[in-house]
C-alpha cells in the first residue's frame, strides 16, 4: 500500500514586538495612555462592553480574525503607509465581493472588505481563498508593528462573516494529508521557528506528545489542572480554562492570580502606565520552576523561560487580564509557554498535543 503525504512547511521570523519598537522610539508611555486596551474584545467581542478588563496582553495586536488580513493600496490610514500593500490590479486571479466586515481587537479596530484570490503558504497554494483586505485602520498601533498582516488559525465558529479560514480550506481541498497543524517557536532571536500545515516533524520535540482534549471549539481552549511552585498552588486552584495562543506573547491570567505570582517571583510594575512587571535579572539563577499541570501531566517553566531579558532589563512573563467566563478563570498560554513546548493543533480529534522542544 502506498501513502501520499501532503504537508506544507512555513518558516517563521522572530521580530521585535510592538512594545519593543514603541519603547525604543520613546513612545510607549504615551501610546498606552492614548490606547486603553480591552483584551476581552478579542476573546469575547460580543460581550466586551460588559466585561472587566483591567490589564491587557503584551502582544495584543492579534484579535478575532479568520484568515489572511493585509492592507490594500486603497488604505490611506497611517497604519497602512509603512507596510506592504496588496494591489488587486497585479493579480489575474483576484475576485471582488461587496461584503465588508469590521473587526475589533485589543486596542482599536479595522474595516475590511472580503475578497478571493490565490494564497500561498509554504509549498501549498490555495487557489480560491477568501481573505480580508483592510481599507481603514484607524488605530496607529499597527504602524509600529513589524508585520503586514495576520493569519488566523482558530476554529471557524468564530470567523467573521462565516468565512472559511485558510487552514480549513486547504484541508477541504485535499492540499494537506492530516487535519492538523503544528508550531515550533525557536528561542533564537531571528530564525528557526516553523509552522507546519498537515504534518508533525518529530525532530522539533523530545519524548512523546501529550494529548489534551479541547474544552471549547472556538479558540484552542483546554483545561489546566493547577499552577504550582515547589508543590504549592500559586494560581488556578481547583482547575481553570486556558487558551493556547501563538498570537499572545506572555502568559496571561486573572489579575489576582498573576499578582500573586509576581509577588512570589519578586516582580514589580515598571510604572503606573505600563503593563509589564520588572524583575531582577539575577532571579533567573535563584527562583524555582513554575509548573502547569495539564491533563495530569506537569509542564514546568524554568525561570529562564518565564523571565524575559530585553537589553539590560528583565520582565516577568506573566501579565494580568480579567476575562469573565461562566466556568471560572481563564488563562492565555502564549509564546512564553509555546517556546518551551512544541504544539500540535489537531482539528480532526479536537485536541492539542504538547511535548518539550528538542
Amino acid at each position: 500500500m502506498k501513502w501520499l503525504l501532503l504537508f506544507s512547511l512555513g518558516p517563521l521570523v522572530k521580530n521585535k514586538s510592538l512594545r519593543q519598537n514603541l519603547r525604543e522610539n520613546g513612545l510607549l508611555a504615551d501610546f498606552l495612555k492614548q490606547h486603553p486596551r480591552n483584551p476581552a474584545s478579542k476573546y469575547f467581542p460580543k460581550e466586551a462592553a460588559t466585561l472587566a478588563a483591567t490589564e491587557g496582553l503584551e502582544n495584543y495586536m492579534d484579535k478575532e480574525y479568520f484568515g489572511t488580513i493585509m492592507p490594500s493600496i486603497y488604505c490611506s490610514s497611517l497604519a497602512c503607509s509603512d507596510h506592504n500593500r496588496f494591489n488587486p490590479e497585479d493579480s489575474c486571479t483576484y475576485e471582488a465581493t461587496s461584503e465588508a466586515v469590521s473587526i475589533t481587537y485589543g486596542t482599536g479596530s479595522m474595516t475590511d472588505v472580503l475578497r478571493y484570490d490565490s494564497v500561498r503558504v509554504g509549498g501549498i497554494e490555495d487557489t480560491n481563498q477568501i481573505f480580508s483586505l483592510s481599507k481603514l485602520e484607524p488605530s496607529s498601533f499597527l504602524y509600529y508593528a513589524p508585520f503586514d498582516g495576520f493569519l488566523g488559525l482558530a476554529y471557524p465558529s468564530i470567523s467573521a462573516s462565516e468565512a472559511t479560514p485558510i487552514f480549513d480550506d486547504t484541508w477541504d481541498q485535499g492540499l494537506i494529508s492530516q487535519d492538523l497543524f503544528s508550531v515550533y517557536l525557536s528561542s533564537d532571536d531571528e530564525s528557526g521557528s516553523v509552522v507546519t500545515f498537515g504534518g508533525i516533524d518529530s525532530s522539533y520535540y523530545s519524548g512523546s506528545l501529550n494529548w489534551v482534549p479541547v474544552s471549547e471549539e472556538a479558540y484552542w481552549q483546554i483545561t489546566v489542572d493547577s499552577i504550582t511552585m515547589n508543590g504549592e498552588s500559586i494560581a488556578c486552584s481547583g482547575g481553570c480554562q486556558a487558551i493556547v495562543d501563538t498570537g499572545t506573547s506572555l502568559l496571561a491570567g486573572p489579575t489576582s492570580a498573576t499578582d500573586n505570582i509576581q509577588s512570589y517571583v519578586g516582580a514589580i510594575p515598571s510604572n503606573p502606565c505600563s503593563f509589564q512587571a520588572v524583575i531582577s535579572c539575577s532571579s533567573i539563577y535563584s527562583l524555582l520552576d513554575i509548573v502547569f499541570t495539564i491533563n495530569d501531566v506537569g509542564f514546568p517553566l524554568s525561570p529562564s523561560a518565564y523571565i524575559l531579558e530585553e537589553d539590560d532589563t528583565c520582565i516577568s512573563g506573566f501579565e494580568g487580564v480579567n476575562l469573565d467566563i461562566s466556568s471560572g478563570e481563564l488563562w492565555i498560554l502564549g509564546d512564553v509557554f509555546i517556546r518551551q513546548y512544541f504544539t500540535v493543533f489537531d482539528r480532526a480529534n479536537n485536541q492539542v498535543g504538547l511535548a518539550p522542544v528538542a
